[in-house]
């Protein structure tokens, strides 16, 4: 039986394609021919990715009429040209090298990289690639580069534990966080030249204080000028990370007002935190018509494993495959938290966890409130208790909340420590 598909065999009259490099690009600009009679007349030229060379291949795609503009994502290049063609009004894709790459056997150059493209960008033969619109790109280079920062601050961390180790200091064995108040204050000691081991025990405060006969022990090493000359050093950085996270953090919430109340649905939920919900629409924005279903959402945020299949026989582990670090990141830390509650996802969790290990149950219950959001295609709320859960009937268009992990969460045990009546969440 033929079924209807949402493919068309519409060729696209004028498009553009741009094989970039760092210095240059060649553009091929495929137009009907004014012969008429269904030829096509094409134009291959090179351009510098300088600006001023970019304004004017802007004005000549303007002058040819073109429609769509398609380029491979080569490295960081593809950005110029991508924002700059953006800004002048043209329909810009970007487009995965790997859904484009030329036929065996033939010669190849940029310029032959450039026509290939455009032929099959004009048979609509591609996929754009996920590219947020300006604020919410903004917004993802602040949250990418506090992630980076804090990074940076816990490798350097590491190095003042094992310089400690190194010196035969065993602070970290005795308290939980060597650089809390106390720790801090132990190593400025240190540094300063204090080496009497209880003297040092001494700075402890609070309920460290029980453990002053194990911290004289712990400061019984080998701690040497040269070790005080390297903390300092290192101690400064951690001081200079965390005054440029903090810098991060208020940029960052001037970039989110625009999206306050969705980064406010999602910090209701449990396991998401102010933090998370800023990456979580860094990373997938606020416009959730980009993705047509909730496998396709799960598909692009790589938490489906991949399909290889031959002769009917599967191939492969099925891996979920490299996605976004970022968003797998506060996905996984949201999962585990949620594992750890009496809730719908943390009992599948848990549940997933005993049989096939807790990186499995991570993907799953991320990929369960992907669905479970979809499901209802349309925001969740809470009613007044915050014990039940209330579903919007308007069809409106998905908002920020149909990210990945704006599911019920909320659905959680009643006072009585039963389940909550509500038919709408089936085991997935």
């Amino acid at each position: 039986m033929l079924e209807e598909t949402q493919d068309t065999e519409e060729i696209i009259g004028r498009v553009a394609a741009l094989d970039i490099g760092k210095a240059e690009l060649v553009c091929c600009v495929r137009v009907p021919s004014a012969q008429g009679s269904g030829k096509r007349a094409q134009e291959v030229r090179t351009y510098q990715t300088m600006t001023r060379s970019l304004l004017v291949l802007a004005d000549r795609l303007g002058e040819l009429g073109v429609t769509r503009v398609v380029m491979e994502a080569t490295s960081d290049y593809w950005k110029s040209p991508f924002y700059l063609l953006e800004a002048h009004g043209f329909d810009v894709w970007l487009v995965n090298a790997k859904d484009v790459k030329h036929l065996p056997g033939r010669p190849k150059t940029d310029k032959l990289d450039a026509v290939w493209l455009a032929k099959v960008a004009e048979r609509q033969m591609l996929r754009p690639s996920f590219v947020p619109p300006p604020p919410i790109r903004r917004l993802r280079d602040l949250t990418r580069y506090r992630a980076d920062l804090v990074a940076a601050r816990t490798a350097e961390k590491n190095r003042v534990e094992k310089l400690l180790e190194d010196a035969q200091i065993k602070l970290s064995v005795v308290a939980s966080d060597i650089f809390g108040v106390s720790g801090r204050d132990m190593l400025a000691a240190l540094i300063a030249g204090e080496r009497d081991p209880k003297a040092l025990a001494q700075l402890a405060r609070r309920r460290l204080r029980a453990k002053l006969s194990l911290l004289e022990e712990a400061f019984y090493g080998h701690f040497s000028d040269h070790h005080a000359f390297l903390l300092q050093t290192m101690l400064a950085r951690i001081d200079q990370a965390t005054a440029d996270i903090a810098t991060v953090e208020a940029h960052i919430d001037a970039e989110i007002a625009p999206f306050a109340q969705a980064a406010d649905r999602l910090d209701e939920i449990t396991g998401v935190g102010r933090a998370a919900a800023q990456v979580i629409i860094a990373e997938i924005g606020v416009d959730m018509g980009r993705f047509a279903t909730p496998g396709q959402l799960v598909s692009w945020a790589r938490f489906a494993p991949g399909v290889k299949e031959s002769a009917g026989k599967k191939k492969g582990k099925a891996t979920t495959g490299h996605g976004n670090p970022y968003l797998a990141r506060v996905l996984g830390e949201a999962a585990a938290a949620a594992g750890k509650t009496n809730t719908f996802l943390g009992e599948r969790y848990r549940r997933i966890a005993r049989r096939r290990g807790t990186k499995k149950a991570i993907v799953a219950v991320a990929t369960s409130a992907n669905w479970r959001r979809w499901a209802t295609r349309s925001p969740c709320s809470l009613s007044p208790d915050r014990h039940t859960s209330t579903h919007c009937l308007d069809p409106a268009p998905p908002g920020a909340a149909a990210c990945l992990l704006t599911v019920d969460f909320r659905i959680s045990f009643g006072s009585d420590g039963g389940r909550l009546a509500d038919d709408s969440h089936e085991p997935l």
